[in-house]
């Protein structure tokens, strides 16, 4: 059995440490916002954030996460008031919405680290999470958004 704490819950799951944790954190805990996208860490669909620090979770055994705070999208606000939730729904981001979580999670570790990112910053920490349908331009309006309602007062 291996202890894991996901968005601040604890819980109890019988795999191998081996196991991919979004393998983990979907098929075990049921928490599907996670996404498998390659399966290689190249597209980013599958980002979480371990003790903070975005990781690619397709190809993070889940014993990497023994110990440490597991958060995913499901785990950023419970009920859409994420200033990055409601910046990605004031513009209108989403198309197929695959990669969203991915993106919302990666743009949280940015606007933590650089709470106002210029178009450059954006570019360069989003680089990692692929979008086929090109949303790229929302996205970057979209975090500039959030960053300005976190600057507001408006973050949780």
């Amino acid at each position: 059995m291996i202890s894991l704490t996901v968005n601040g819950k604890r819980y109890q799951v019988d795999v191998s440490p081996d196991t991919p944790l979004l393998w983990v954190i979907r098929e075990s805990l049921g928490l599907t916002g996670t996404k498998f996208g390659c399966g290689m860490a190249q597209c980013g669909a599958c980002t979480v954030l371990l003790d903070g620090e975005a990781v690619r979770s397709c190809v993070a055994p889940v014993s990497r996460a023994i110990g440490r705070e597991v958060t995913t999208i499901e785990g950023l606000s419970p009920d859409l008031s994420h200033p990055l939730q409601q910046a990605w729904i004031a513009e209108d981001v989403p198309q197929c919405g695959y990669c969203q979580s991915g993106q919302l999670m990666s743009a949280a570790v940015l606007l933590r680290e650089k709470p106002q990112p210029t178009d450059e910053d954006i570019d360069q920490a989003m680089a990692g999470n692929l979008c086929r349908c090109g949303t790229y331009p929302r996205i970057r309006k979209a975090i500039h958004r959030a960053a300005g309602m976190i600057a507001k007062g408006g973050a949780k």
